[in-house]
């Protein structure tokens, strides 16, 4: 894979818990997901564009050359449609949520946290894909998702994905790990130098590896967790605690950590990995036989967007062949569209980043925010919510 530096690290994930919908006017009979879903239409036809498309964006996404000459496909999606991007780059996923409650934007870049706010709140609307000539080459594995979907109605255009990997030096672990276990039960003998993702979300890392670890817990999804199975998960998280030398969230600073060895073991992205081998640093990555958590992105239209057909030509133009395969490189994630792959300067950037590989991403459970209502399917127990996640996490680093 080139090199070339990424425009932003994948920001923190939200901080609070979704908020689920109640009945009344509006709303429609329940999603599965634990809410009501609004009652609102998707647009019907493509019309001429208003001038101008409002988007709120993870930074790296709209990219016009400003940072990089050479990266830029919002000057040429201007030129082509006439629209001109107006982009507001969000920290994180409650900054995306907020942005979008202010009805000033009419498009979003949404992880898997914030959608399903966004869809309970009333802020997004269903997505007519027939609009979206480019939505019929995306890859089958990213449609119809409890995070980009109801009942498989589209809430959204998928961006892109990737998964949560091991990474350790390979000049300082003797015995290449294929287990989570290397990081919590065994985390002792790299005391110190065990590196974490900082964010409520990763004890969905530790509930991943409790699946197997502790069959008798009966955790089906990371996401799912009674108060048992997440005061289990906890309580592994506040004994890795002793291990950990660093949390981190951004992609820089764990380049930096393994280069210089403070630290040696831990969660990362295979385009930290790719950086820190860049570095000339040894280290190996695996995705762990528990399988792993992960994101994947959406782009969404809002309820009620000003400029809705510019949101819509943005969408198409994200997610075609050559856009998202210069998007996908320059942030460092597998492509949503299958055909991208033909379009990357890198020809083996998808073998790298398993774009196509659905047995490999069949073992990755991507992020999505936890809920009262269990969403494994059980009716018979109350879930830990995504507040007290937050909660926990900070109990956890102490």
């Amino acid at each position: 894979m080139q090199t070339k530096r990424l425009g932003v690290a994948f920001a923190a994930l939200s901080l609070l818990a979704l908020s689920a919908c109640g009945g009344g006017d509006g709303s429609s009979t329940a999603s599965g997901q634990g809410f009501k879903v609004p009652n609102i239409p998707a647009q019907k036809a493509l019309g001429a564009g208003e001038g101008e498309v409002n988007i709120v964006n993870w930074a790296g996404y709209a990219e016009d050359g400003s940072n990089d000459k050479s990266v830029d496909w919002v000057h040429p999606f201007e030129k082509q449609t006439g629209c001109k991007v107006n982009s507001k780059v969000a920290g994180t996923s409650d900054e995306m949520v907020a942005l979008m409650k202010t009805g000033e934007y009419d498009a979003v870049s949404a992880s898997g946290d914030a959608s399903l706010r966004l869809i309970a709140g009333g802020q997004v609307a269903p997505v007519n894909t027939a609009l979206v000539p480019n939505y019929a080459d995306v890859f089958a594995g990213l449609k119809n998702k409890p995070w980009n979907s109801i009942k498989g109605v589209a809430y959204g255009i998928p961006h892109g994905r990737g998964a949560n990997l091991l990474m350790w030096r390979s000049d300082k672990v003797a015995t290449a790990p294929d287990s989570w276990s290397a990081v919590f039960d065994q985390g002792s003998a790299y005391k110190g130098h065990v590196t974490a993702y900082d964010s409520p979300i990763y004890i969905a890392d530790a509930a991943l590896y409790l699946m197997s670890a502790k069959p008798d817990l009966g955790i089906k999804d990371p996401y799912a967790l009674d108060q048992k199975q997440f005061d289990a998960a906890v309580a592994l998280l506040k004994q890795q605690k002793a291990n950990v030398g660093e949390y981190w969230s951004d992609y820089t600073k764990e380049v930096q950590a393994f280069k210089s060895g403070d630290s040696v073991i831990g969660t990362t992205w295979q385009v930290i990995a790719n950086l820190v081998a860049a570095e000339k640093t040894k280290v190996g990555t695996v995705l762990p036989k528990e399988g792993a958590t992960g994101w994947s992105d959406t782009w969404m239209v809002a309820a009620k967007a000003e400029h809705p057909n510019c949101a819509y030509k943005w969408l198409d133009w994200i997610v075609s062949p050559k856009v998202n395969a210069q998007v996908a490189e320059w942030f460092g994630e597998a492509p949503a569209n299958s055909k991208a792959c033909a379009e990357t300067s890198d020809k083996s950037f998808c073998t790298t980043f398993h774009a196509a590989d659905e047995a490999y991403f069949s073992k990755v459970h991507f992020w999505t925010t936890p809920i009262a209502q269990c969403l494994d399917g059980r009716t018979d127990a109350k879930c830990v919510d995504y507040a007290q996640w937050t909660r926990a996490w900070t109990e956890i680093k102490g």
